[in-house]
């Protein structure tokens, strides 16, 4: 692959008293990750700079002004803003949170007009970025207005893979949120997901359970049998490969997850709960869905271990190969779903 021909990884500061711009540093400065992409750094070179000595990081920028200037075999920084901010480690500051805005809605420009091929967001803190012109619980929800497509949160590792029927509810709306379009529309986009972005043709989908037990026949609570349970059931008579529901208690305990290529489940805590104890530090935050790919680490600010030098980049560093390997295969299923011949005289 020759230097113009690197995918370019847009990349969101994050919260900048938390250990986004560290975990950030950490994956750059070492060259060998310049091999794969080139790095576009949407905040500004004098903030940067600011971490680079702070870090006492040997990473070399190259500062721009606009996207016409990246390039490429370099760690880009593009200036968002070049006033001087205020950096307190591990502080939650409300004009922090206004300068992550102004980063990812440059970087999420970009994306949306192809001068940056995937985007990697670090992370931030969900409170400090309210205000009147945003009010998104997260990420994913404002991608999903600004990008095409449906998006839904799909965490992956190399040997586990978990989507959410929903996210960022609180679990008392849990149930209520739960219906037959949104299973059928949250299975299709998993199901996509796994042959386009995962290269797994006929992919095999458990899906857990609303409530303890399934609900046991309707002891604790009735939406299995009568929302979950025939709505899989549909699903599998017109031959997709869906099964469950699952009791949550067991299934991750007993391996169950190993049977197949993604899990389903019905609430955050019921998926990333196990996702994060089984893969922590080498799980991914995948927007499935959208016409284009985002990922992040599955952590968040850490603002306890911020400004110490200590921060692990390693979910950092595998979203940022995570999200060049799901372009790539996303890329080559397009070009060969419209010419079937070349794909079998490979």
């Amino acid at each position: 692959m020759t230097k113009e021909n690197k995918i370019k990884v847009g990349i969101s500061i994050g919260d900048l008293n938390g250990i986004g711009p560290e975990i950030i540093l950490k994956t750059f400065e070492d060259p060998r990750s310049l091999e794969l992409c080139t790095p576009v750094l949407f905040a500004s070179s004098r903030i940067m700079n600011f971490f680079k000595k702070h870090f006492s990081s040997k990473i070399h920028f190259h500062e721009i002004n606009s996207v016409s200037q990246i390039k490429p075999g370099k760690v880009n920084v593009l200036n968002v803003w070049k006033e001087p901010v205020n950096i307190q480690f591990g502080q939650e500051d409300k004009k922090i949170g206004e300068y992550a805005i102004k980063s990812l809605e440059a970087a999420v420009a970009s994306l949306k007009e192809n001068t940056t091929d995937i985007l990697v967001t670090a992370p931030i803190n969900k409170s400090n970025i309210q205000s009147d012109k945003f009010n998104f619980p997260g990420h994913t929800d404002y991608l999903n207005q600004e990008l095409e497509g449906n998006s839904l949160m799909f965490m992956v590792s190399e040997d586990l893979r978990v989507g959410l029927l929903t996210d960022h509810v609180p679990v008392k709306d849990v149930a209520n949120h739960i219906t037959e379009d949104l299973i059928q529309n949250k299975i299709a986009t998993v199901s996509k997901s796994l042959k386009e972005d995962f290269a797994i043709p006929k992919p095999k989908i458990a899906v857990l359970a609303i409530n303890p037990h399934a609900g046991d026949n309707g002891v604790i609570g009735n939406e299995d049998d009568t929302v979950l349970k025939p709505t899989l059931k549909k699903l599998r008579h017109d031959g997709n490969l869906v099964y469950g529901p699952y009791s949550a208690d067991s299934f991750f305990g007993s391996s169950s997850y190993q049977n197949f290529d993604a899990i389903i489940a019905s609430y955050h805590d019921q998926g990333l709960i196990p996702f994060k104890t089984i893969t922590f530090g080498t799980g991914v935050n995948f927007t499935a869905g959208l016409n284009k790919v985002r990922t992040s680490p599955d952590h968040g600010t850490a603002y306890e271990i911020a400004g110490k030098g200590i921060a692990d980049e390693s979910s950092f560093k595998r979203a940022v190969f995570t999200g060049i390997e799901i372009f790539r295969r996303r890329t080559e299923y397009a070009h060969y779903s419209k010419n079937p011949l070349k794909k079998m005289s490979r």
